[in-house]
């Protein structure tokens, strides 16, 4: 099923929600708005916050917080994109421009900051501390995440667990926390509760392996971004850690050198050596388990078109071409 397809369930909530971002985006500074209006507009998947109005749904929610929170959780998301694209010197996001090659990365930090800020405001309003608590550790865990990614940046023995770590904090945490807050909204029992949140980190984790393995299959103008991105940064991925450990000797130096040094200059090399030994069908089949567990985690929620989408999410999420 097609994203498009999912989201018709939740199309009313999703307009809400987008009305929310739209009002809490306001700044009476100009160049505020100006960077948070174009990030925000540059669209995306927003699985993050239909994840959020999906679990809530699933255990039967009918207030209007999880519009709020949705909101939240796509603040701090776009709040880690513009600080990623400063940090990864990017140029080029959903087929445009970023924000720190059209306006600086000072203003793309600062907006960064701001959205962090706007996020933290929009959860106390809320008023609930373990909602506070959740959306709190997530943003600690995943700035933990950045870092640990920079370290592993152009260290060609990072290992397949520190990989998978950086994952789980860097990208995982989010939807893991988006998970949870539905359950929270939904009165979910802990068993519930749980088995949400471990839904969404396991459907993170899938969905980050697959963008790995677009960055070596995809094509520019459907992923958004250029081809080799990882590599120029010197990112041990899943697909190159595989030709080192699988690869000959020939195939595993040419990988590593291109993780120590960055750049493209070797793309077309290290791609032939990542097709060659089948690691993008090995990452895609770690992909795939991450997504049956994601989906054994629901198991205990009760029917409905919500849990199916749910489930429908997870295969999407190995499925995807962009």
């Amino acid at each position: 099923m097609e994203l498009s397809g999912i989201y018709t369930l939740i199309a009313d909530d999703m307009k809400a929600v987008d009305a929310v971002i739209r009002a809490r985006l306001h700044s009476e500074v100009v160049l505020v708005r100006q960077v948070a209006e174009y990030i925000i507009a540059g669209g995306g998947k927003r699985m993050r916050p239909a994840l959020v109005l999906l679990a809530a749904g699933a255990l039967g929610y009918q207030g209007k917080q999880h519009h709020e929170l949705a909101a939240v959780v796509e603040f701090i998301h776009t709040a880690t994109l513009l600080h990623d694209d400063v940090v990864d010197e990017s140029a080029l996001r959903r087929g445009r421009d970023t924000a720190n090659a059209l306006f600086g990365n000072a203003a793309s930090v600062l907006v960064g900051d701001f959205l962090y800020s706007r996020a933290f405001q929009m959860m106390v309003g809320v008023g609930s501390m373990r909602i506070m608590e959740v959306l709190a550790d997530a943003t600690n865990v995943i700035a933990e995440g950045e870092v640990m990614q920079l370290m592993n940046c152009h260290n060609a023995d990072t290992g397949i667990d520190d990989y998978l770590r950086v994952i789980r904090f860097k990208t995982a945490k989010l939807f893991q926390a988006a998970a949870r807050l539905g359950g929270i909204l939904g009165k979910a029992n802990p068993d519930l509760e749980e088995g949400l949140a471990r839904y969404g980190m396991h459907l993170g984790t899938a969905f980050q392996l697959i963008d790995d393995v677009l960055d070596y299959s995809g094509e520019e103008v459907d992923t958004g971004k250029h081809l080799g991105d990882d590599l120029a940064e010197g990112k041990p991925t899943l697909p190159l850690i595989h030709v080192l450990k699988h690869g000959t000797p020939v195939q595993a130096a040419c990988v590593r050198k291109a993780i120590e040094d960055g750049g493209r200059d070797s793309f077309n090399e290290v791609l032939a050596a990542v097709r060659a030994t089948g690691a993008l069908d090995a990452a895609r089949e770690h992909a795939r388990a991450e997504a049956m567990i994601a989906i054994d985690a629901i198991a205990q929620l009760p029917s409905s078109v919500y849990k199916n989408a749910l489930i429908e999410l997870s295969t999407f999420s190995v499925s995807r071409k962009s």
